[in-house]
């Protein structure tokens, strides 16, 4: 007998030679090896004994092999196949920055409050880095070394401890993509200071050597026990979760903030000698953080500082929400003035901070489309200066599909709400085309179907001054005149070519005339309430009822001026007022977004594109469905833009 492991080879021939093939066949048992040769007259008798070889050759290993797992991998396999639910329950995914002194504390904080803790690979690669911000809901800032001064101007004194460079850069970048996407951010200890740092403030780099006192801010253990007092401010955030206005903490720091960057706010000190212990940028971003280690006392189950990862967790779910929702959703931002940049260094695919509307903003701020406004500020109307404003505008709107079509892997041209849609199916942003200003059309009618034909899907009918159509509602010789006689033609024509009317920065006059003129549906294409704040770009609830009769929409803009009485304190939750207002009086159906980025809007909170998914946010806290998103981002405008584009 030959040994076990031998590979026996059967060379057979057919009779008429045509082929020749190799069956090779290992049969292995304890005490024995069966060989088959196949016989072309025999081929029955071989397939059964080659499948009762088969069937015994198992039979036997089966009797000899041993378990494949141990029993304490199996246990632990049992324990992992028993948390499998058949219920779709996710939880919130909460990345941690990782470092060397990083517990297991942090990680049982997160899973005590219902999130998915992940540690954050460091890596300088921003790349790397946005992907990775891209999959989270939330962030956690970890404690540990000090930061390198040079990162807020200063440079480096003796008393400055352990610095790790490679932390410190892996740490400001990972915090610049996760604010560009608006994560909810959490920071403890180092997480309070980086957390200032990347926001432009700056540190005491030794407590003890700049602001001398009785409390003892460094301690060398880590332990769950208090060190010193804190207070804190009352309503505050911080003094919601702990439930008091005076706290023991276990403060564990020798540095801390000297110079509070801007859009943070400090919430607690300690005591007596006012080092910042705590910080937050909430309701208008959600960050916050602790100069003391919660995560230590919350892991052991102490139910007081389990309350700040019950919040950030809660902040990571309805920032996980919104996302999901606007995967499914078609979301329209229906004014900016972003092409007025193109011709000034901007460009749609670069990442600006002083342009506020550009491929990667949008993609952050999960945004799908953008109308685009070729804009004119309102000069003469006599005939040599209506001509310059027709040829302005068609270079404006030329301008416009250039630039877009310089990217056409990211974005493109759409017209339609299904062109919008399959952008959208392919991954792309969507740029739409508004004209601002109907002063661009000059005095001939022609000119609106040769501006439809070009891709325009709506004329602003003026802007802050009288034109040739109609009466504007700033810098108007009657805010009561409405629509001239070469007015009522363009509203007229505009309905019969399917281009939808844009009532924004119309006087009341024009807005009543267009109201009893128009056989189809209009918008205000960037407006607010004056409901909520009384300015005359913004429409009153009579307006806004009329608007809904009419089967039109709103589209509440992000532009301080127009949202409060006071413009540098105007935030998102102030847009938010406006939008519920509206919905209130117009209704659901009647209610949309449109920003006036690059053109003047942006308020805190919300300051781009990247910003937008913070809306969403808002609007869910508030209690807005799914449907409700889904109609105020875009349902209703387009509803609005196909009535308008239909065939009568």
């Amino acid at each position: 007998m030959r040994p076990i492991n031998e590979t026996f080879a059967l060379h057979i021939r057919d009779k008429n030679e045509r082929c020749r093939f190799t069956l090779c066949t290992i049969f292995r048992t304890s005490t024995f090896v069966i060989r088959i040769i196949y016989k072309d007259y025999m081929k029955t008798s071989f397939f059964l004994a080659l499948g009762l070889a088969l069937a015994m050759s198992a039979s036997a290993q089966q009797r000899q092999a041993p378990e494949k797992y141990s029993p304490a991998l199996k246990q632990l396999y049992a324990i992992a196949d028993s948390a499998t639910s058949i219920i779709d329950t996710p939880k919130p995914l909460i990345g941690i920055s990782v470092s060397n002194s990083l517990k297991r504390t942090c990680t049982r904080s997160i899973e005590l409050a219902g999130g998915i803790p992940v540690i954050i690979p460091a890596t300088a690669d921003p790349f790397v880095l946005e992907q990775t911000v891209a999959q989270l809901d939330g962030l956690m800032m970890s404690g540990g070394e000090d930061i390198r001064p040079s990162f807020y101007g200063e440079e480096v004194m003796k008393e400055c401890g352990e610095i790790v460079d490679d932390r410190d850069q892996y740490e400001l970048l990972l915090l610049k993509k996760a604010m560009d996407r608006n994560l909810p951010i959490f920071g403890v200890c180092r997480g309070l200071q980086i957390i200032n740092v990347a926001m432009g403030g700056s540190l005491y780099q030794d407590i003890p050597t700049q602001r001398p006192s009785q409390v003892t801010h460094s301690r060398s253990d880590l332990k769950p026990g208090p060190a010193h007092s804190i207070s804190i401010v009352p309503g505050s955030l911080t003094a919601q979760i702990l439930g008091a206005d005076k706290y023991d903490v276990n403060s564990l720091h020798h540095q801390g903030i000297k110079k509070l960057a801007d859009g943070l706010k400090i919430t607690a000190w300690s005591v007596p000698d006012s080092i910042p212990e705590a910080i937050e940028a909430y309701p208008v971003r959600p960050i916050m953080a602790v100069q003391f280690h919660p995560e230590l006392n919350a892991s052991i189950g102490d139910a007081t500082h389990l309350r700040f990862f019950q919040h950030f967790v809660s902040q990571a779910k309805l920032f996980a929400q919104a996302k999901d929702i606007h995967s499914r959703i078609l979301s329209v931002d229906t004014h900016c003035d972003t092409p007025m940049a193109f011709g000034r260094g901007g460009s749609l695919a670069q990442r600006l901070e002083r342009q506020q509307v550009s491929i990667p903003k949008m993609r952050e701020g999960f945004l799908d489309a953008q109308f685009l406004a070729a804009f004119l500020g309102q000069k003469e109307t006599d005939q040599e200066s209506l001509d310059k404003a027709v040829a302005n505008c068609t270079y404006i709107i030329n301008k416009i599909h250039t630039e877009v079509a310089k990217y056409p892997e990211s974005c493109g041209i759409a017209i339609t709400e299904a062109d919008a849609w399959r952008l959208k199916a392919e991954g792309k942003r969507a740029y739409f085309i508004g004209i601002e200003n109907g002063y661009g059309i000059g005095n001939d009618l022609k000119n609106i179907k040769k501006f439809y034909d070009k891709g325009v899907n709506y004329i602003t009918l003026c802007h802050s001054a009288d034109n040739q159509i109609c009466n504007s509602s700033t810098r108007t010789a009657d805010e009561n005149k409405g629509l001239t006689d070469f007015g009522v033609d363009v509203v007229k024509e505009m309905n019969r070519v399917g281009m939808v009317i844009d009532l924004s920065h119309a006087s009341m006059g024009t807005f009543w005339d267009v109201m009893k003129l128009s056989t189809k549906p209009v918008i205000c294409s960037h407006s607010g309430a004056k409901g909520v704040h009384f300015h005359n770009r913004n429409l009153n609830d009579d307006q806004l009822r009329a608007l809904a009769k009419n089967g039109g929409v709103i589209q509440v803009c992000i532009f301080a001026w127009y949202m409060s009485p006071n413009s540098k304190t105007t935030s998102i939750d102030d847009v938010v007022a406006h939008i519920d207002h509206c919905v209130r009086v117009a209704g659901i159906d009647h209610v949309g977004i449109g920003s006036d980025f690059d053109g003047g809007g942006g308020v805190l909170g919300c300051q781009g594109s990247n910003d937008m998914i913070r809306i969403s946010v808002k609007l869910l806290e508030k209690g807005y469905t799914e449907e409700d998103l889904k109609k105020i981002w875009g349902g209703n405008f387009f509803r609005v833009l196909n009535a308008n584009r239909a065939k009568r």
